[in-house]
């Protein structure tokens, strides 16, 4: 018997629940493209900071997409896992604030945490540094 000295588990929140709310955005299809070969996820702070764009956002700011925003992080995120030590990793990104005026990059700082998924399976989480 498996005894934990802090007793039960009063309350457990599993991944794909997270994914299911849209706490989490599941971005593994496109992180194969960035070479990644486990589940990637990004937290939906994360996307709407570093991701989301529209096409009136490009007609306001500047021509950007998506994809290649997506890309862009999951890049960065990519080389600081390979480069990085341990099962968290900081890292920067430059992009364009969606603030309806910017049109040059900004840097920003993301946290990439490397952890068990529900399974016990090797997962991946991009999110903001004050985010858990």
């Amino acid at each position: 018997m498996n005894k934990s000295p802090f007793g039960p588990v009063i309350f457990s929140y599993p991944r794909a629940q997270a994914i299911a709310d849209g706490v989490l955005v599941d971005v593994s299809s496109a992180a194969l493209e960035a070479g990644f070969r486990h589940p990637v996820a990004l937290t939906s702070a994360t996307w709407a900071d570093c991701v989301a764009w529209t096409d009136a956002d490009s007609e306001r700011q500047t021509e950007q997409s998506e994809h290649w925003r997506l890309l862009d992080v999951l890049w960065l995120a990519r080389l600081a896992a390979r480069n990085g030590q341990g099962s968290q990793v900081m890292f920067d990104v430059r992009r364009v604030p969606r603030d309806g005026h910017s049109v040059y990059p900004h840097r920003t700082r993301l946290r990439l945490v490397i952890g068990p998924g529900d399974d016990g399976e090797p997962v991946f989480t991009v999110m903001l540094p004050d985010e858990d």
